[in-house]
């Protein structure tokens, strides 16, 4: 489990499965694949439900580094993308946005080592 996520009550995790940095799973969420960095998930299986915005807000993240990781997010969820197609987009934008690279190569690098796939 990596560092500021919030664990909703009640969430069952299998074994083996990794938590991403500033994620947050709802009440009575079960965790059977790995939640990635920043974005938040519930439901049995789980499924992502967008990224972790306030809690972003509250450590820090700067205005254009949320901004960044908006279009993360999207390009990981919502464009249809497999995971190694993702991954790529995902690096590509981080050269395009020096500002966030971290946190977006954060994220690449969790999708990228990912064993047992991720909430998707």
């Amino acid at each position: 489990v990596g560092d500021w996520v919030i664990v909703g009550g009640i969430t069952g995790v299998h074994q083996f499965v990794h938590i991403g940095a500033h994620a947050m799973t709802g009440a009575g969420t079960t965790q059977l694949q790995d939640l990635p960095p920043f974005v938040m998930c519930n439901g049995n299986p789980a499924q992502p439900h967008g990224m972790n915005l306030e809690g972003l807000k509250r450590r820090g993240f700067s205005a254009q580094s949320l901004q960044v990781l908006r279009r993360a997010y999207k390009t990981l969820y919502k464009e249809g993308h497999t995971a190694a197609e993702a991954i790529d987009a995902l690096k590509a934008l981080a050269l395009a946005h020096p500002e966030a690279a971290e946190h977006v190569h954060t994220l690449a690098d969790f999708v990228q080592g990912s064993k047992r796939g991720i909430v998707r």
